[in-house]
């Protein structure tokens, strides 16, 4: 079930959308972690926008500005800052479910995102901000594996990552793992987050 972040200062519209998007198989939530954010901009302590800068420091999920702000320089800012569709209220239901479809559908096909990190399934590459770095198919689905797993604040053993492998017709084993994982490390290391991955002794990995 997807998470949708809700941050929305009106009681009567976060509750409106609560119901709405329940009733539709999503899962609201207030805090992250979250598979998309919907934010109003006027908020009581602080505004959207500030918001959407600083989730985009740490996250790539979709952003949908969900605001009375109309005007075209707010607008402006909030793509500025990193939003990924605009819409203002009053909203339409199905409109805005099939914006969310939209942006969800996109998103996970091709990216996964966590503590910092983005990677692009489709052309197996790695970003850390502005530095990009390519990897093998292994790194790819290991890496996959352990932002999964930190989604949803969880150790990845290595048991769970052989069996991902395994399950994608690689056939590894321990050590020959550990090399990949120590390359993948490497790689990392190359764009600036040589401190994401992290061995929890006699277990597994974590970011």
């Amino acid at each position: 079930m997807y998470k949708i972040l809700i941050v929305e200062d009106d009681d009567s519209i976060k509750e409106e959308l609560c119901a709405l998007l329940r009733a539709n198989g999503y899962d609201a939530v207030f805090s992250p972690p979250c598979d998309l954010a919907l934010l109003d901009v006027n908020l009581p302590d602080g505004n959207g926008f500030e918001l959407c800068r600083k989730l985009r420091m740490q996250s790539d999920v979709p952003v949908i500005f969900l605001t009375a702000r109309s005007s075209a320089e707010d607008e402006l800012v909030g793509f500025g800052v990193g939003a990924d569709d605009y819409i203002r209220k009053p909203y339409n239901s199905s409109v805005l479910l099939m914006r969310i479809a939209r942006l969800l559908n996109r998103h996970t096909q091709s990216t996964l995102s966590a503590r910092g990190l983005t990677l692009d399934l489709s052309d197996m590459s790695v970003r850390c901000g502005d530095a990009r770095v390519e990897l093998t198919k292994n790194e790819t689905r290991i890496l996959a594996c352990m932002i999964k797993n930190e989604l949803a604040s969880k150790i990845v053993t290595k048991e769970e990552i052989l069996e991902e492998l395994w399950n994608g017709g690689m056939y590894l084993d321990e050590s020959t793992l550990y090399v990949n994982v120590s390359r993948l490390r490497d790689k990392l290391k190359s764009v600036g987050a040589s401190d994401r991955i992290r061995t929890v002794r006699g277990v597994g990995y974590r970011l």
